[in-house]
This record gives C-alpha cells, sequence and structure tokens, in this order.
C-alpha cells in the first residue's frame, strides 16, 4: 500500500494507471462499516483508494472537530490489511487555501433535517468532497446509506456539476444488538450505548408496522417517537428517494430517518423501504 499526503503526488501517481479506481473518502477513525465500503470498491474496481482527512469546514463553532476519534496509525493498519492500494493522507493545507472557494449546499435539502440543526454543514461536506473527488478523478466513490443526506446532496452535487464519477451507495453496518456502526460510537458510555439502541428499535417497530400494513406515515413516526422517547429529538422524518415528504409510505421509494441525541453525542440512522 502506498500512502501519499499530497494532492499533486497523487494525481501525477495517477497518470500510470489507465484502469477503473475506486474511492471511498473516510474521517478516520475506521470499523467495519468503512471496511464493507472497501470491499465494494474493491469488488468492481482495479485500484482502490481510500482518504483519510478530518475535514474542519464540516464542523460548526463548539462541535467535536478536536475530540474527534483520531487512530491514524490503526487506520493505516486497517487499509493495509483490507487490500487498499493507496491511502490518500493530506494535512489541512493541502486541501485549504487562505481565501477559499466554497461550494454551497441547496437552499432547501441543505438546511432540513441534520442541516436544520447544523447549519453550513453541508457547504463543508460539499465542498471537501467536491475537492477530494477532483483529486482522484475516481471511476466511482463510495458513500454509505447511513449518511443519507450527505449521500443525497453528493450525488446532486455530481449530477448539477456534470461530474462524470458515480456514486455507489452501500447499505448500513450494525453490530449484532442493531447499533449502526459510527465513530462516534466511541463517546458513549456503556449506559449511553444501551439508550441509545432505542434508535434501531424504534426502526425496527417502522418496519414491522409497514408490514402489517400500516402505511401512514405520521402514525408510523408516532410509533417511533414513543421508542425513542425520552432521548432528546432532532428529527424523525418519512421521506422519499428525492427527499420530500411522503403522507404514506411508498414500498421501494422511501427512507425513514431519525437523529438523536444520546448524552452529548448525535446519532442518526434509517432505513430505505
Amino acid at each position: 500500500m502506498k500512502i501519499i499526503s499530497s494532492p499533486l503526488e497523487l494525481k501525477n501517481y495517477l497518470k500510470n494507471y489507465n484502469c477503473s479506481v475506486g474511492f471511498v473518502p473516510t474521517m478516520g477513525a475506521l470499523h467495519e462499516g468503512h471496511i464493507s465500503l472497501i470491499k465494494k470498491a474493491k469488488e468492481q474496481n482495479d485500484l482502490v483508494i481510500v482518504s483519510i482527512f478530518l475535514n474542519p469546514t464540516q464542523f460548526l463553532k463548539d462541535e467535536d472537530l478536536d475530540k474527534y476519534p483520531k487512530k491514524d496509525e490503526a487506520d493505516k493498519k486497517l487499509c493495509q490489511l483490507s487490500g487498499v492500494d493507496v491511502l490518500f493522507f493530506p494535512h489541512v493545507d493541502d486541501i485549504y487555501a487562505e481565501d477559499e472557494v466554497s461550494v454551497l449546499a441547496p437552499k432547501v435539502r441543505g438546511y432540513v433535517l441534520e442541516g436544520s440543526s447544523r447549519p453550513g454543514h453541508f457547504n463543508g461536506v460539499l465542498t471537501v468532497v467536491i475537492k477530494l473527488l477532483n483529486i482522484v478523478n475516481p471511476t466511482r466513490a463510495y458513500f454509505g446509506k447511513k449518511d443519507a443526506q450527505q449521500l443525497n446532496l453528493i450525488s446532486l452535487m455530481v449530477k448539477q456539476f456534470f461530474m462524470s464519477v458515480e456514486i455507489v451507495a452501500v447499505d448500513t453496518v450494525r453490530e449484532k444488538d442493531g447499533l449502526a456502526l459510527s465513530s462516534r460510537n466511541a463517546y458513549l458510555t456503556p449506559s449511553q450505548r444501551e439508550e441509545a439502541l432505542k434508535i434501531a428499535s424504534s426502526l425496527r417497530n417502522a418496519t414491522v408496522m409497514v408490514t402489517r400494513g400500516v402505511l401512514d406515515a405520521k402514525e408510523i413516526i408516532s410509533g417511533m417517537r414513543e421508542i425513542l422517547s425520552p432521548l432528546h429529538i432532532f428529527y424523525v422524518e418519512i421521506l422519499n428517494r428525492d427527499f420530500n415528504q411522503l403522507a404514506h409510505i411508498e414500498i421501494g421509494n422511501t427512507i425513514i430517518l431519525v437523529e438523536v441525541k444520546v448524552g452529548t453525542t448525535r446519532l442518526l440512522d434509517n432505513i430505505w423501504l
């Protein structure tokens, strides 16, 4: 595995390859969810590149940038064991300049759900993603379905900016008890982790309701909120794949999304129906 930190060096290195390139952008603190992205990239491409870059522009003031989990050496080993060909490990100064051109999230889709309580967050996400995609110029880039809003906005950006990369959505990986894997799970105490299981429980309940023929969005959301109580709920929403609200479940075109705070940790999850 080759480790490269300079964007120019990576671009020059890739000139030697005329093959399909799979790209997995991450912020580090890698877990099985990231490994699933790498595996999918390896299945579909000749060359696999992973980036580890803790992007400061997507963190708002007083958020957890300074305490975000960092496991650089473990991450490098994990990438090597997973068969990654190139690890892109840039510094902040490699990616950002003082007087920055930035990408703005859509005025509607970028400021609902997570964007409502974190205004400007998705500006930072889209800006760093377009930079990374332009550096790597991959055939395909891989993102997890757990961050459904992020996935939707990145796909929208790629479409509206006429970019040639294919965005591949990969299913959420969970612990045996149902908790969706997240680097931020490391913040949870044992008792908080137990409380966090209410998230997966609420989504399972929604699935059971749908299988029993309950398709009314308000009824499903009400049942989920009962299970999530007394956690601080940022939102429970039922949307279609274009992120428009639904009054009734549409099988094959529905995402049920939830975001809560457990202790001081924000956790989000969803199911695709």
